[in-house]
C-alpha cells in the first residue's frame, strides 16, 4: 500500500484535479460540439511518492536544443529545493547511458554542480540516438533504486518514455515516467511551442543576416542561400524568415518546389533589387530528389541535399539566360541548435521542468508537459506522439505571411 503524502512546500495555490485547460479554444464550423482538455499542471495537495525517500534520474536522448541545460538545472533545483529529494542522477549519452560499461556512471548532480550549466548550450549529460534496451533500463532503475525519471526528448523519446512507463506498471514497479518535450523543429503535437525554438529562431536571424551581406556584396546577382533545420517541419524557417523581414524566397518540406516558379521569381527579385536572400528547410525538396532509404540511430531517414541541389538549378538557370549567379551558401544548422537558450526560453524551461516534478510527486506517470493555449498543462504520452511531428499548413496563416512578406 501507498501511503499519500502532504506537500511541504507552501504554495500560494494548489491545483485540483478538476482544474482544466481547453485545447480547441477556437472553435470552426463544421467542427463537433464537444471540446478536448487537458489537467492543468501544478503543484497538489497530496503526494504518491514521499519525497525524502526519492531518488531521480535525467536523461537528454536526440539531437541538441537550446535550452537543454536550463531543463537539468531547474529538474535538479525543483526536486531539491521544493521537495527535498536525497539524490538527483544524470544518465550520460542518452537511452544507451542506462548501459553502465557504455555511459559510464551516473553522474551525481547536486544544486552547486548545476548552478551555471544554464549559461552554455548544449547538455552537460551529452546526447545519442538509438541505444535503448528496456532490460537494461529497468535493470538500471531497479539496482540504482529510481523512483522518477525524467526524459527530455522528442516524439521518438517519448515512445521509448511511454513503453517504460507502461512496463514499470506491468512489473510492479513504483517508478513515475515523465517527459519533456524538445524538438528544435517545433514539431511537437498539441503545445504551443517547444523550448529552445525562440531562442533557435533568433540564432537563425543571425545566420539569415550574414546571407543578405553576402548577396548584397558580391556581384554580380548576389544570392545568399541559408539552410536551416526542419526535416518535416518548416516552422524554423518561416518564423526565421518572418522574423528578420530580409528574406525574397522561403522554401519548406509543406509546400512543393516548383523550379518553372522559383527561377524566374529569383531571378526577377534580383533584377530588381540586385540581390536576393533565400531560406530554405533541411526537409524540402523531396519530390524533386526522393526519399532516402538510409536512417540513423533514431530511425530518422537522411534528407536529401537540398541545399547543393538548388545552387546547381539557380548556377544553370542563369547560365542558360547568359547571365551569371554568385551563390554564397550557409549551413549554420549546428550552430542555431548549440547556443544557450534566450530569456524567453529560460523561462519556458523552467515552467516546464517545475511542473513536471510536481506531476511525478503526485504519482503521474507515462505523461509529458507542455504549454497549451498559454497554460501548463500534462498530457498523456500517447496522444502526443500520435500528433507529432506536426506541420506548417500551406493553408495556414503562417504560410500566408510568407507569402504576403516575399511575394512569392
Amino acid at each position: 500500500t501507498i501511503t499519500s503524502h502532504t506537500a511541504n512546500v507552501a504554495y500560494n495555490e494548489l491545483i485540483s484535479e478538476r482544474q482544466l485547460v481547453l485545447c480547441d479554444t477556437v472553435r470552426k464550423p463544421g467542427m463537433e460540439a464537444k471540446s478536448r482538455a487537458f489537467h492543468r499542471a501544478g503543484p497538489r495537495k497530496l503526494l504518491h511518492f514521499d519525497p525524502a525517500r526519492v531518488n531521480a534520474a535525467i536523461v537528454t536522448c536526440g539531437g541538441l536544443c537550446p535550452g537543454l541545460n536550463n531543463v537539468i538545472r531547474e529538474l535538479t533545483h525543483s526536486l531539491y529545493y521544493l521537495y527535498g529529494v536525497p539524490n538527483v542522477y544524470g544518465i550520460r549519452g542518452g537511452f544507451q547511458g542506462f548501459h553502465e560499461e557504455e555511459g559510464g556512471e551516473p553522474l551525481r548532480l547536486t544544486n552547486e554542480l548545476v548552478e551555471n550549466i544554464h549559461h552554455e548550450g548544449g547538455t552537460i549529460l551529452r546526447s545519442a540516438r538509438g541505444g535503448f534496451d528496456m532490460d537494461r533500463i529497468l535493470s538500471f532503475l531497479q539496482q540504482h533504486h529510481i523512483q522518477q525519471l525524467y526524459v527530455i526528448g522528442g516524439d521518438g523519446t517519448h515512445r521509448g518514455a511511454y513503453a517504460i512507463a507502461q512496463e514499470c506498471i506491468a512489473r510492479n514497479l513504483n517508478i513515475a515516467v515523465a517527459g519533456i518535450p524538445k524538438t528544435i523543429d517545433n514539431d511537437i503535437g498539441f503545445i504551443d511551442r517547444s523550448f529552445g525554438f525562440t531562442s533557435a529562431v533568433e540564432a537563425a536571424q543571425a545566420g539569415i543576416r550574414t546571407a543578405k551581406t553576402e548577396a548584397m556584396c558580391n556581384v554580380p546577382n548576389g544570392i545568399g542561400m541559408i539552410k536551416l533545420m526542419g526535416r518535416s517541419a518548416g516552422f524554423l524557417a518561416a518564423y526565421a524568415a518572418l522574423g528578420s523581414n530580409d528574406v525574397d524566397l522561403v522554401l519548406i518540406p509543406e509546400v512543393t518546389i516548383v523550379l518553372d516558379d522559383i527561377l524566374p521569381f529569383l531571378r526577377q527579385r534580383i533584377h530588381e533589387q540586385g540581390y536576393a536572400v533565400v531560406v530554405v528547410a533541411e526537409g524540402a525538396g523531396e519530390e524533386l530528389l526522393g526519399v532516402s532509404e538510409e536512417v540513423d540511430a533514431g530511425g530518422n531517414r537522411a534528407k536529401p541535399k537540398i541545399g547543393e541541389y538548388l545552387q546547381q538549378q539557380i548556377s544553370s538557370y542563369f547560365d542558360a539566360h547568359n547571365e551569371t549567379a554568385t551563390i554564397k551558401y550557409i549551413d549554420p544548422s549546428y550552430t542555431v541548435r548549440s547556443v544557450p537558450a534566450n530569456g524567453a526560453d529560460s523561462m519556458y524551461c523552467m515552467q516546464l521542468s517545475q511542473n513536471a516534478v510536481h506531476g511525478a510527486m503526485a504519482g503521474l506517470t507515462g505523461f509529458s508537459t507542455g504549454m497549451v493555449g498559454g497554460s501548463t498543462v500534462y498530457l498523456p504520452m500517447p496522444p502526443l506522439v500520435a500528433h507529432s511531428p506536426r506541420t506548417l499548413s500551406p493553408y495556414g496563416r503562417t504560410w500566408g505571411r510568407i507569402l504576403a512578406m516575399t511575394g512569392q
